[in-house]
Formats: C-alpha cells, structure tokens, sequence
C-alpha cells in the first residue's frame, strides 16, 4: 500500500497514533500491549487516544515517515518496544532518527532500510541515541563507511549489522574496534580487493558470521597466519556469486581455524563441473567443513567425496597436484580407476533356428529368441 501523499512528509507520533489505535488495532493479548495513558499537562491536545494496542515489535515501514514528532508521546507510548521496523521512509535527518531511538529505552532492533541517508552526516551525540541497538538494519541507505564506523563505536552491544546494496567498493579501518559484533551482512555491494575483506578481520574480532555474496572477490591472498589471527572465531562465510576461479583459494578457506559452514555457489571456478562433482570436490578440499552450501556433509558422503577427489587427479601431472590430493593418498592410497560397467541391453544376439531337421545360426533382436520357443 502506498503512503499517503503529504509533502511535508508525517511524524512518527502521527503513523502509531493512525495504525495502532483501538478502531485500526483492537486490543489483544499476547504480543499486543495495550498503553493507558493518565492525562497530564504535557500530553494535553495530544491526537492520541486513551489507549493505543503498541505490540513490542513495531513494523512502520512505508508509511511515509520523515520525522519524529513529540519526543514526550513517544516516550510514553513505546517504553515496552523492543523492534522497529522504520525501512522503506522518507527518513533523511539522522537528528529526527535520534530523537525517536533515544525515546525508546529497550530498542534492540532497528531497521532503517531504503531511507535515504545518502550524503547526510550523523553528529557523535546522535549516535549514542542508538547505544542500546543489538541488531542494526542499513541495507540500502548508501550511508557511508565514515557514518558505520561512528555507530559501531557509539555501539557498545552491537551483535548483528546488515550493510546490503549500499555500493561499497572499499572500506576504511578504524582505530576502535567492535568486539561485540557477531554476524555482518554485505552482501550486494563491490568488493572485490582481498585487502578490503581483511579489514573488517581487524574491526570486528570476534565476528562469527561473514555473508558477503554478490561481491565480486577474486581471491583470498593472505598466508595461513595472517588469515588465522584477523578471523581467528569466523564459523561461517557465505561467499556465492563471487569471482573465485582458482582451487587454491578454495584451499585456502581452510586457514580460518574454526570455519564450519560455506556456501560457494556461483563461481566461475565449478561452472566446468556437473552438479555431483562440485559437491565432491569441494567436500574433499574442505575437510573441516560440515555445512556445505546449507546441507549437512555426513561422514559417509565426506569419505565418498574424498575417494572422488583421488581419482579425478590420478592422470593429473605430479607438479600440478593439488597439496589436499597427497594427505588424501595418505589416508586411503592411491585408488584404482573405478570399473565401467554397461548394464545396457544388447542390442543383437546371436540365435539358433530349429526347424524340422534344419538349424539355422542367425542375429536377432534380444528377446527374439524367446519368441520363437
């Protein structure tokens, strides 16, 4: 539905007080919470109601929104909230942003989503408005890096942020880290430098979750070391659509010391292989892996994959082994080619014809013969 035209855009106050009031949201339990209000000075002539039904996760999105309203109603009507959904407004003043978090003291989950933030700038007392976020939502705001890096510091409990389509081709480091971030979504913009990931190993040490699909990643250029001290907790990386191309960057994913989970679909590197073997081959090379472009690897299809690996390299030359083919034939020893068997019916057979005191030797359909019993 679309947002009604008003071109002076409407207050935040002005959408709950239309979308959670008794007439458009009868009053439930469960998530629903209803709010009684007792009249006093400061809310006298407020458009409210006596009581608006506010769930804990608030979902406002294209309704038009391009300001606050009164810091005071919001405040009385949203110290329960702990979600807000605000993605997909007509929010581009980080001050009005500020006055509405800073007025909903438990928020945990904001969402700012296709708002256009592009070009405008986010002063440091703003930013400590959203200081109790866990959960923070910019996918296509084009903010820039510069505006990141100032709330993640401002950010104390900052867990999961989600930064998708935002045109990003490179990143800045920062002198403060984010120790508390788990999980970054980035997927959709243009990074392509190894050196431009390896940033965000330094700004966020404790990152669990790495999703940055769509980019266009050409490699993974660091030694076991370097890769093992910037991403030293990193249990899942998501890196499909990138522009991999060489098995030694699949190798090299092992060197995250506690990676578990890959999803690696899309890469120009498996677009030579069937189905079947993409799956061998990189089950083989991952030894540590247990998820695998979001299916289990159980231990009889690893083994599987593993005798697969082998006999694809047995006519490879010695030199172009990759390292993985050796400790496989370590493990298992250098496997024979596997026996083709053709279960495929004969085409001819060969047939003897009885006929009074005659016999005749001729070819014939198979079955033919059974006809003629």
């Amino acid at each position: 539905m679309e947002p009604p035209e008003d071109r002076e855009g409407r207050s935040f106050v002005e959408v709950i007080n239309e979308k959670y009031s008794p007439e458009n949201f009868p009053y439930r339990r469960g998530p629903g919470m209803g709010v009684v209000v007792v009249p006093t000075a400061g809310l006298q002539g407020s458009p409210m109601k006596d009581r608006l039904n506010l769930p804990s996760v608030l979902v406002l999105n294209n309704c038009g929104i391009s300001k606050a309203g009164d810091q005071a109603e919001i405040a009385a009507f949203c110290a329960h909230v702990m979600e807000l959904d605000l993605s997909h407004n007509n929010l581009q003043d980080w001050h009005e942003i500020s006055k509405i978090t800073s007025s909903i003291p438990n928020l945990e989950f904001l969402n700012l989503s296709s708002n256009p933030l592009a070009g405008t700038s986010l002063e440091p007392q703003c930013a400590e408005a959203f200081s109790r976020v866990r959960r923070l939502v910019l996918n296509n705001t084009q903010i820039s890096w510069d505006t990141v890096m100032l709330l993640t510091q401002k950010i104390p409990e900052l867990e999961e942020l989600f930064l998708c389509l935002n045109e990003y081709s490179s990143v800045s480091s920062s002198s403060v880290a984010c120790p508390t971030l788990r999980l970054l979504h980035i997927t959709d913009n243009s990074l392509h430098d190894w050196a431009e990931v390896c940033k965000f190993g330094s700004m966020f040490p404790s990152l669990d979750t790495l999703i940055m699909a769509n980019n266009n990643l050409a490699s993974i250029q660091d030694n076991k070391d370097i890769v093992a001290r910037l991403f030293p907790n990193l249990r899942s990386i998501n890196l499909n659509n990138s522009d991999l191309n060489r098995w030694e960057d699949i190798e090299k994913l092992n060197f995250f010391p506690k990676l578990e989970e890959v999803r690696l679909q899309g890469i120009p590197l498996l677009q030579a292989y069937t189905n079947a073997e993409r799956r061998n081959l990189m089950i083989a090379q991952l030894p540590s892996v247990s998820h695998l472009n979001g299916s289990v690897v159980t231990d009889s299809e690893r083994e599987d994959a593993e005798r697969f690996f082998i006999r694809h390299y047995l006519d490879c030359p010695e030199k172009e082994l990759p390292y993985r083919y050796h400790s496989l034939v370590t493990k298992y020893g250098k496997l024979e080619p596997l026996a083709e068997i053709d279960l495929r019916p004969r085409c001819r057979a060969q047939v003897k014809v009885h006929y009074e005191e005659k016999v005749e030797q001729t070819s014939a359909p198979p079955g033919a013969a059974d006809q003629l019993t």
